[in-house]
């Protein structure tokens, strides 16, 4: 693929993404959703190895599926009410069909099972595109949604940590794992998202930044098993402290940014009389913790079967790009003090 290519596809990524948020239309609500569906294909498809053309193929099927349904929502909506302004949608029936479609589109539980496949398919700087930029635009239109039904998002907020936590307890593979994480992360935004679209918005931006430091940290060392955890002390000793604090951040664990928007969630859904709600998603949230943990262990407690007699590769120059992995890994740890302060920008 050309420079040139790369940067077409790049850009048309960010214009069908800015699309669907500038759009009070549900017709251009979609019509950005469709450009950066079409725009990533190519991404993932690039070096036509068949286990990538295999995720890149069932991603398209998901995404036409949910595209489809999410038309068929809007133009029931627009035949029942008369309009096709997004923040109008109440009927119930539209609603749910739009919300399920947006569910399966983001990967919530139980519509989620094609994430782990295809992000396990694709190379690691396509994956992270994956995982954070595409939740943009649906994220956008659940912003937009009145949901005065509040069951059906719950359900699928708790049925998301739940499964998510769960499937990463048994997985080997990196990619997976942090397709698991991304959908246990997704299912806390849902859960807040009813009462407070700014507090969405700050787990939102709080989770892309931990994913972006720690698949970049993966790309780097070239890492995609835990296998490969093992002998990463002797390749680069300062990365393999830094990972350890990138995965306890993505297991919210304190003093690390990750623990404080799920704090504020927690807060925020006892405000508003779902404690038993809130005691579940913790619940779920100590699966979640079990698998960053081990992670952890691995990389910092277990030592390669065999030893190298090369010259350390961390003695070598380097003439990969850190400075996106030095800002986002300082943002991804020492984030904690600020979070209030952009709950307030986001706020206001």
């Amino acid at each position: 693929m050309t420079a040139i290519t790369f940067s077409t596809l790049l850009f048309a990524l960010g214009i069908g993404t800015t699309l669907t948020f500038m759009s009070s239309h549900w017709l251009l609500a979609w019509m950005g959703l469709e450009i950066s569906t079409l725009a990533i294909l190519p991404l993932m498809a690039r070096h036509h190895h068949p286990r990538a053309v295999e995720a890149t193929t069932k991603y398209f099927l998901i995404q036409a599926t949910a595209a489809a349904v999410l038309l068929f929502a809007s133009t029931t909506n627009a035949w029942i009410s008369g309009h096709w302004d997004i923040q109008q949608t109440d009927h119930p029936l539209p609603l749910t069909l739009l919300t399920l479609a947006l569910a399966l589109k983001i990967g919530l539980a139980p519509l989620h099972s094609w994430q782990p496949e295809v992000l396990q398919g694709l190379e690691l700087n396509t994956g992270v595109i994956l995982a954070t930029w595409q939740k943009l635009a649906p994220f956008a239109i659940f912003t937009q949604i009145q949901t005065p039904n509040s069951l059906l998002l719950i359900a699928l907020g708790i049925a998301s940590i739940f499964i998510g936590g769960w499937g990463g307890l048994n997985q080997t593979q990196l990619r997976k794992v942090l397709a698991y994480s991304s959908i246990a992360h997704l299912g806390w935004m849902i859960l807040v998202l009813q009462y407070s679209h700014s507090l969405a918005l700050l787990a939102l931006l709080l989770y892309i930044v931990v994913t972006y430091a720690t698949f970049t940290m993966f790309s780097i060392q070239t890492v995609t098993s835990m296998k490969a955890l093992f002998a990463l002390g002797a390749k680069n000793p300062i990365l393999t402290t830094l990972l350890p604090l990138l995965l306890l951040s993505l297991a919210s664990l304190p003093p690390l940014t990750g623990f404080l928007a799920k704090l504020l969630i927690l807060k925020e859904l006892t405000k508003q009389g779902l404690a038993p709600t809130a005691a579940l998603a913790i619940m779920g949230t100590l699966l979640s913790a079990f698998f960053y943990v081990r992670l952890s262990i691995a990389t910092t407690l277990t030592l390669a079967p065999n030893t190298t007699t090369a010259t350390a590769p961390w003695r070598l120059s380097s003439s990969r790009l850190t400075m996106p992995l030095s800002i986002s890994s300082m943002l991804a740890i020492a984030l904690l003090p600020l979070p209030p302060t952009l709950l307030a920008v986001l706020t206001y």
